[in-house]
């Protein structure tokens, strides 16, 4: 079975709104990161994927299925969605077993697979622990864990590590690296750090429109020379934001750290201003400050 999936021409429509707008992608083994901010389309474009919602029109197939085959697409695909939650009353063995009953596991299956992934994703030692009890952090990775049950070609992760502390967020992302490995894992985010952590293959979605497929290197590649660092006051800093995308901001006493998008790369912006290296989110930000200016 080739490791796929494959996206042409999709949309989404609701009634009037246009939520996907001709999406066309090819996502390979691996991780793959899908970038937008809140309300791009990337939680209907998840939806889509996992056949919980069907395209206005357009191609899809995965792993070679066409997405139209709803049951061969599930029996492939595993999905924690932004809004996972389980029987807090349940203990973590009994959620995942009631959710490996659902998947249509048998009995043996179950109990060779519940406490490999339990291990996998470090949470054995609570297996007989109620749900309620657990960190936002142990929640999602029991959404992971109920997500792999049927050990799935494709792994469909949204928002993953929104609202979890610094360290699950470490935690999280390194444990999405080991599982894609051997699948194609699809991280869909609004937060760029968890890009830059993970992903080398990204899109970046926006009002339901593809702006950029590629490399992350790529990325970088195109803000090379548009990003300045500058300190200025207070009293300055107003009117620079007004004048220039600040992607970055270090309060230092009366002055500020700033970094910041000049669209003409062959000057230097003002006086102090000094060219520097851009990171992923100033990418980001300089690409979507260029979607905005046409």
């Amino acid at each position: 079975m080739e490791k796929r999936i494959i996206l042409k021409d999709v949309c989404k429509n609701y009634g009037k709104k246009t939520a996907l707008d001709h999406i066309s992608l090819t996502i390979e083994n691996g991780m793959f990161g899908l970038l937008g901010p809140n309300g791009a389309g990337k939680t209907t474009l998840m939806k889509v994927l996992t056949s919980l919602q069907p395209k206005t029109s357009g191609e899809i197939s995965m792993c070679g299925i066409p997405i139209e085959k709803t049951k061969k697409i599930r029996s492939i695909v595993g999905y924690l969605p932004q809004d996972f939650s389980m029987y807090g009353t349940m203990s973590v063995y009994e959620g995942m077993d009631y959710l490996g009953v659902l998947s249509g596991l048998n009995k043996k299956k179950r109990k060779e697979r519940i406490p490999e992934l339990l291990k996998e994703v470090n949470l054995q030692e609570y297996r007989n622990k109620k749900i309620k009890i657990l960190s936002g952090g142990m929640k999602r990775r029991l959404g992971i864990a109920q997500a792999l049950l049927h050990d799935p070609e494709v792994l469909i992760v949204d928002e993953p590590t929104a609202g979890l502390d610094p360290e699950e967020r470490v935690r999280f992302r390194n444990l999405l690296c080991e599982i894609a490995q051997n699948r194609i894992v699809l991280l869909s985010t609004h937060i760029v750090g968890d890009i830059e952590a993970t992903c080398e293959e990204i899109a970046i979605l926006k009002e339901g429109k593809i702006l950029y497929r590629g490399t992350v290197t790529q990325l970088l590649t195109q803000a090379e020379g548009a990003i300045f660092e500058a300190e200025v006051s207070r009293i300055e800093l107003e009117k620079v934001k007004a004048r220039y995308c600040v992607t970055g901001m270090i309060s230092q006493g009366r002055h500020v750290q700033i970094r910041f998008v000049q669209e003409d790369k062959t000057k230097i912006p003002f006086e102090g201003a000094v060219r520097c290296e851009p990171n992923v989110e100033d990418a980001y930000l300089y690409l979507m400050h260029q979607e905005e200016m046409r």
